[in-house]
């Protein structure tokens, strides 16, 4: 594993008489850890503690810690590891790329060195075979542990929202081909971005549902009545809301509007300076949906600028921005610690609920009941925010991890 830890947090480490790259979980000993801050599900605790054994969290407390702390950060905040729930690249590799064994090794150690430590591999659009067999090739990775899930952006998409998505691939929903696709997933597949507005679309989305994955509603011309549609049939997510679909009006607010106003669906958002407006992404967090900050990060991700594919379709990134020649904008270079600075220092949204929107809320919309938080019986998945939010150590599954 490489997340990161910075020489100055390293130096800290190792004066304190503990190197990072300590026995496994199921060896070490308990480790008790302090910080000036500690991002809690339900309270932010100035100090406050967290205990670790066994690679699990063992407890999570405010003042004065139960004994002698292993590692203090008088500093700096204690918040749960990042969880990217869409992401389709980075590192220089995207998950369409051959070798995906390589490519997504290569993918989760450069976003885990920004505090990644749950990763998600979406997949733009491809031809259905090669679709069925990368789902297949990254479904053994999710198995082996590196991944935590398959997220499928196509090809059941809008023409008219297509976006970074090859036309000439896209395809109304089917039951074979939806159920082709999963089953090669072997149960791995958490989340498919569809079109409810296509013709089959509804019932795709009932059978998405069950079978086990989360249904988003994402790069569609659906108006507000066919999203509601949607919704009462299963789908529990919005896609990069606002881009790739119908866009909101006074007289058809389309889908944005009804995935927001909905307690019970999660709404992903791109905190980039790109994708969205700040006011826009200040709104979201604030909305009685429960926003989700993701990344959508393609191969420049972590890499230098210049030229990329995406999918089949050429990339040009540039000045912090990915875009077709046409000028449409293919998804990001984005990290889920910039997400959250961008959203606290630029749109003025608070820490601990810019945090939540990048730990909890996501582990929740796929479901993995022990990621993204900071509590007793969950993965020891942490990381260590310094005054300017940038990441100096992470922490995987109890495991002080080098970069």
């Amino acid at each position: 594993m490489t997340p990161l830890i910075s020489d100055a947090t390293d130096q800290a480490l190792s004066e304190r008489g503990s190197a990072p790259s300590t026995p496994g979980p199921d060896t070490a000993p308990p480790m008790l850890l302090v910080g000036g801050t500690v991002i809690a599900p339900d309270a932010v605790y100035s100090p406050g503690w967290v205990e670790i054994g066994l690679g699990r969290i063992v407890a999570v407390g405010g003042g004065e810690p139960p004994r002698k702390p292993d590692f203090s950060f008088p500093g700096s905040t204690l918040a749960p590891g990042f969880v990217d729930a869409h992401n389709h690249g980075g590192g220089g590799y995207s998950f369409n790329d051959p070798g995906s064994a390589v490519a997504a090794a290569a993918i989760a150690a450069t976003h885990r060195a920004h505090g990644t430590t749950t990763l998600m591999a979406s997949l733009v659009t491809a031809p259905l075979d090669e679709f069925e067999h990368t789902v297949a090739a990254l479904a053994a990775l999710v198995e082996q542990g590196l991944l935590a899930g398959i997220h499928l952006e196509g090809p059941w998409l809008s023409l008219a929202h297509r976006g970074a998505h090859t036309e000439a691939l896209l395809r109304t929903p089917d039951p074979e081909s939806i159920g082709r696709i999963l089953r090669a997933g072997r149960g791995t597949v958490r989340m498919v971005t569809i079109a409810p507005e296509l013709e089959g679309g509804l019932a795709a989305v009932r059978q998405i549902v069950g079978l086990g994955a989360v249904a988003a509603i994402g790069h569609t011309d659906a108006d507000y009545a066919t999203t509601l549609q949607a919704i009462a049939a299963g789908a529990t997510a919005g896609t990069h809301l606002f881009n790739a679909m119908r866009p909101l009006h006074h007289r058809e607010p389309g889908p944005a509007l009804a995935l927001l106003e909905n307690p019970a669906v999660f709404a992903e958002l791109i905190a980039d300076g790109v994708h969205l407006h700040p006011a826009v992404v200040r709104f979201i967090t604030e909305s009685p949906s429960r926003p989700v900050f993701v990344t959508d990060a393609m191969a420049a991700a972590g890499a230098d600028e210049g030229d990329y594919k995406l999918g089949g379709l050429d990339v040009v990134v540039s000045d912090g921005e990915a875009r077709l020649i046409d000028g449409t904008i293919a998804g990001s270079v984005l990290t889920l610690s910039e997400a959250v600075r961008y959203a606290v220092h630029t749109a003025g949204v608070a820490l601990h609920v810019a945090v939540r929107a990048a730990t909890q809320n996501p582990a929740d919309m796929i479901g993995l009941a022990d990621r993204g938080r900071l509590q007793a019986g969950n993965r020891a998945d942490l990381i260590v925010l310094d005054a300017g939010l940038f990441v100096t150590a992470t922490m995987q599954a109890g495991i002080w991890c080098k970069a």
